[in-house]
């Protein structure tokens, strides 16, 4: 029953989330996923690796789709976003712990930039006047 409350919660962080809140989901369940992953290469299951890291692959995929390519430095977050894509595959076929805490470390870095966007748009963001 516990399990089911926190599926409930975690559906609604979901639905009332807004944009820039997904998107801070999606860096942190990329990062989940990476070391999930890790874990797993170190364990030697092989099975739990590929499935933990294709989850981390869709998760940068997710990214590269939704990513505002009118935006000026869409371009060079693409370029990264491949990249990142790129050597979780190699990770992921080579059993590669390094390359996943390369790839952990630039994901690590976008949602640090992509939290202090979200806290500055929130402090810039004028007070609503209260009736």
């Amino acid at each position: 029953m516990p399990n089911h409350a926190y599926q409930v919660y975690r559906h609604s962080s979901v639905m009332t989330a807004t944009p820039g809140e997904l998107t801070l989901m999606l860096y942190d369940g990329c990062i989940k996923f990476i070391r999930r992953g890790r874990e797993a290469i170190e364990r030697k299951d092989y099975e739990q690796k590929n499935i933990f890291l294709q989850k981390a692959q869709a998760i940068i995929n997710e990214l590269m789709v939704t990513l505002n390519l009118e935006q000026p430095v869409s371009e060079s977050m693409m370029r990264m976003y491949d990249y990142m894509h790129r050597r979780l595959v190699e990770a992921n076929v080579k059993n590669d712990p390094k390359i996943l805490d390369e790839v952990e470390g630039l994901v690590a870095d976008f949602r640090d930039t992509w939290k202090r966007v979200i806290e500055i748009t929130k402090k810039n963001q004028p007070k609503r006047d209260r009736v």
